[in-house]
């Protein structure tokens, strides 16, 4: 439904959807990391179908969407760009390196940008500029952004330095892609704090 409504003539401009559990872990024949169904997967798809020729699934979660990469690591109408800790250390570890690029049509259409446990702001936002110029260049007609917010400083199980602030910078240089965009949730393990995380990205991409 997010996916039909970005599309649709005078729709809004974005749409959350509130998915639980998350999703991009899961493949089209396995599971894994509480994922069993790709949301990302499914809302970039159902854009495909709703006329977007050109699909960038952006992933923000701290673990690497190793689901939604071979899930479309050979097509290339989509795009998947991944910022996440190095998955040397971090899950899935089988996963999520530099030089994983896509294959056959798919070639040049996977982006990984892993970094370093501790990664603060500064750093993370050079990769999520990155990672918006490959959708730039890729000339997306929407977009999925797979919102994990464990990234965040006081993250129990993640270990990049991000603080409730940040958020809201993030959701602009979201909202500067100026396209389609549906959210859908993935992970965030400080309780506590996922909520005004999750508002914060969503009041700074509003447009």
């Amino acid at each position: 439904d997010a996916a039909r409504a970005v599309m649709a003539p005078g729709g809004p401009r974005a749409a959350m959807a509130l998915t639980r559990p998350p999703g991009h872990h899961a493949g089209a024949d396995f599971f894994g990391g509480y994922c069993f169904l790709n949301n990302a997967a499914l809302a970039a798809q159902a854009l495909r179908d709703a006329g977007a020729a050109r699909v960038a699934v952006l992933d923000v979660d701290y673990h690497h969407g190793n689901g939604t990469q071979s899930i479309f690591y050979e097509r290339g109408d989509v795009l998947t760009v991944s910022i996440h800790g190095d998955p040397t250390t971090e899950y899935p570890f089988f996963l999520g390196y530099a030089d994983e690029a896509g294959e056959g049509a798919g070639f040049g259409a996977n982006l990984n940008l892993p970094l370093a446990a501790g990664t603060d702001f500064a750093t993370w936002t050079q990769a999520l500029q990155e990672g918006l110029a490959a959708i730039q260049a890729f000339k997306a007609d929407a977009v999925v952004v797979a919102l994990g917010v464990d990234t965040y400083e006081g993250d129990p199980i993640s270990k990049f330095k991000l603080k409730s602030a940040d958020y809201l910078d993030v959701g602009r240089a979201l909202a500067s892609l100026g396209l389609p965009t549906v959210f859908t949730m993935e992970g965030g393990y400080a309780v506590a704090d996922v909520g005004i995380n999750v508002a914060n990205v969503l009041e700074g991409a509003r447009y």
